[in-house]
């Protein structure tokens, strides 16, 4: 066989192999973009509302606190360092969604920086929960938790 078939032969080869190798990257691609547009559109938002409704339960208990005890000084003060503490968590909580925000909008290899983020925000719902006196601001808590598993699920298809 002469030279010139070889190498039409090799370059038809290389040529099918470049094809394949770009079609399993475009398909790649397709899957990263409907993990991050199913990570947008469902976990983002949720964890949010999550934040709100604590913001929300927040603010009530401090006003009940307030009525309920204006008598004992001493444990309105228990009860606004325990409110504090649980809004430390809350600030964290936000701190975290906002880093994810950016992370997504910024695009590129985001899925370890999301799975640490996805640890900090079970962490944070832990010792939301674990400081809450208040049974509703627990059960939240745990919703918020289970959202987080589902976003942490989610992330660990990215790269």
């Amino acid at each position: 066989m002469r030279l010139g078939p070889k190498i039409f032969v090799a370059s038809s080869l290389v040529m099918l192999v470049l094809l394949g190798v770009g079609a399993l990257s475009l398909r790649a691609v397709g899957r990263l973009v409907s993990v991050n547009q199913a990570i947008t559109t469902q976990t983002v938002p949720a964890v949010r509302r999550a934040a709100a409704a604590h913001d929300a339960v927040l603010s009530l208990a401090r006003l009940e606190a307030r009525f309920l005890v204006l008598g004992d000084p001493a444990f309105a003060a228990l009860w606004n360092e325990h409110a504090n503490r649980a809004g430390e968590e809350l600030d964290r909580l936000a701190s975290h969604v906002a880093q994810i925000e950016r992370l997504i909008a910024g695009g590129g290899a985001i899925g370890r920086r999301l799975d640490f983020l996805a640890q900090e925000l079970n962490r944070e719902a832990n010792t939301l929960c674990s400081k809450s006196n208040d049974v509703e601001l627990t059960n939240i808590g745990l919703e918020l938790k289970s959202v987080v598993e589902q976003f942490r699920e989610q992330v660990q298809n990215l790269e």
